[in-house]
């Protein structure tokens, strides 16, 4: 994922080429195919005309990319008489690539979207409404989702992308290594607050010099970066927040008495040493350090399956603590979609296809975890491994992105993954908090000259005060007065317009469907 201050730079970047280019209007003309029984897809003549449905991803190179294909298209030939290619690309090209593929005219009938990408393709009329073709052939997409969690798809009422069913929600949790806690006698089922970890990682740097107690959760991410993404609602880009999930009030982020003290708290433990020295600049991530024997633990994203996972990155047992609810906002839901380009030949069929991803098991595996008996066997009613003598280096596709296609929920377990996992998911992302403004995407294009001095002064300070390197009582003042001076309270009052006005046609349109 890119840091803050990385995804502040991209929002300019797209609002440059937003406004350079021009909106292509959306093509929908298509034969016009109709559900017929069973769910297959017929014509006035009883059949569809063959087509071959392109799916643009990206991903780590797979060798066996083709026979997937070919497996796959077994199946859509049958239902939909259509053949499947999955056009991978690699994730370092992936900007330039789709932006050059949407604004010219290569065939793409269903590419993967979120964030500001999103934003931008359906500004520029790059993305097709989806509204009628979900009706027409999405009627497994629309049982297999929440009212709610579709709705935050939408732009001005219309839904533009699918999302991925997988963890919508997530929370703040605290993984440690277990052989260090049953070494030194540490519970860490004591531990309910932040401050709580400041006796075991005392222990752990006192007695093991040689290790540091907290490390970062991802390469470009701070030591607390997991705490602000489960306690507030960042409307896209935490230039602008909400502070209560209840409200639709807009707040700095950074003048919130809570961020305070979370900067605080890493202060403490940066001065205390329990944080590496070169943390804000460093890549070094907390599961390279613990794997390399040389890390205690970290604040994690949490998510049903999420300790298993990691346990088997870093190669040894950790203990994890729960801190807080779960929380859904638009954000977690928009992150992974897939929608369909007004570059599509067919949108009627590619919604087909679509459909097939949010319903039909055997496609699903396909594309998640390959083919069966060559790159997996069933080791359970629902959990997989690899065949013999087949690994995670040498298997032909072992891609494991089955958070980014359909339903993740039909998919198999993994063997070192709870058997439940996905019924556990299921009801994470139900009992999960809600956002207020859940279904909200805000338009940067208003404010873009206050975001691009805005992002300067955000690379000047927010690293260093998350990782604990400045001091907050010196420096968090300079940082406000500095974002005060680029513009922040204007790009607030932006945003707020925006919610305020979101907020007022939600009400229009949820008393028009109650008539």
């Amino acid at each position: 994922m890119r840091n803050r201050a990385g995804m502040m730079l991209w929002i300019m970047t797209m609002l440059t080429l937003l406004l350079a280019g021009c909106g292509k209007e959306s093509n929908t003309n298509t034969k016009d195919a109709v559900a017929g029984e069973e769910g297959a897809a017929v014509t006035g003549d009883g059949k569809l005309p063959p087509y071959e449905v392109k799916l643009v991803f990206y991903g780590p190179a797979q060798k066996d990319l083709e026979l997937v294909e070919k497996e796959m298209s077994k199946i859509t030939l049958e239902k939909i008489n259509a053949t499947v290619k999955l056009e991978r690309i690699e994730p370092a090209a992936w900007d330039q690539q789709t932006i050059l593929m949407l604004t010219g005219n290569e065939q793409v009938d269903l590419i993967v979207t979120g964030g500001t990408d999103f934003s931008r393709q359906v500004a520029q009329g790059q993305l097709l409404p989806l509204d009628d073709l979900l009706q027409k052939h999405g009627q497994d997409i629309t049982k297999a989702f929440q009212p709610e969690i579709l709705e935050a798809t939408k732009v001005d009422g219309k839904i533009y992308a699918i999302p991925s069913i997988r963890d919508f929600a997530s929370n703040t949790t605290v993984m440690m290594r277990k052989d260090l806690l049953d070494k030194y006698h540490l519970d860490a089922s004591k531990v309910k607050t932040l401050d709580d970890l400041d006796p075991i990682l005392e222990t752990i740097h006192k007695h093991e010099p040689n290790i540091t107690p907290l490390g970062k959760p991802g390469a470009s991410a701070s030591i607390v970066d997991r705490v602000l993404e489960n306690s507030w609602d960042i409307l896209g880009d935490y230039i602008g927040v909400l502070d209560d999930l209840d409200e639709l009030k807009v707040v700095n982020l950074f003048e919130t008495p809570e961020y305070e003290k979370l900067i605080k708290t890493a202060r403490r433990w940066y001065e205390a040493g329990y944080i590496s020295k070169d943390a804000a600049t460093s890549k070094e991530t907390a599961v390279d350090l613990i794997k390399a024997n040389v890390g205690f633990g970290v604040i994690q994203k949490g998510k049903p399956g999420v300790l298993a996972q990691t346990e088997q990155r870093v190669g040894t047992k950790l203990e994890m603590i729960n801190l807080g609810k779960q929380i859904t906002s638009t954000t977690n839901i928009t992150a992974i979609m897939l929608g369909i380009p007004a570059n599509s030949k067919d949108p009627e069929r590619a919604m087909m296809f679509l459909n097939l991803l949010n319903s039909d098991r055997d496609l699903i595996n396909l594309i998640d975890w390959g083919i069966e008996g060559k790159h997996y066997v069933k080791v359970g009613e629902k959990q997989i491994d690899f065949p013999p003598g087949v690994n995670a280096t040498n298997s032909g596709y072992n891609m494991r992105q089955g958070w980014m296609f359909g339903n993740q929920l039909l998919s198999h377990t993994w063997v070192t993954d709870n058997p439940d996992l996905w019924e556990e998911m299921d009801q994470y992302n139900r009992e999960s908090k809600k956002s207020a403004a859940l279904g909200f995407t805000y338009n940067p294009s208003p404010v873009k000259t206050e975001l691009a001095a805005i992002t300067n002064v955000v690379r000047q300070f927010q690293s260093g005060l998350e990782n604990g390197a400045l001091d907050p009582e010196v420096n968090l003042p300079k940082f406000n007065a500095a974002l005060r001076a680029a513009g922040i309270d204007k790009v607030i009052a932006e945003k707020q317009r925006q919610l305020n006005e979101w907020a007022k046609k939600k009400t229009i349109r949820q008393g028009v469907e109650l008539k």
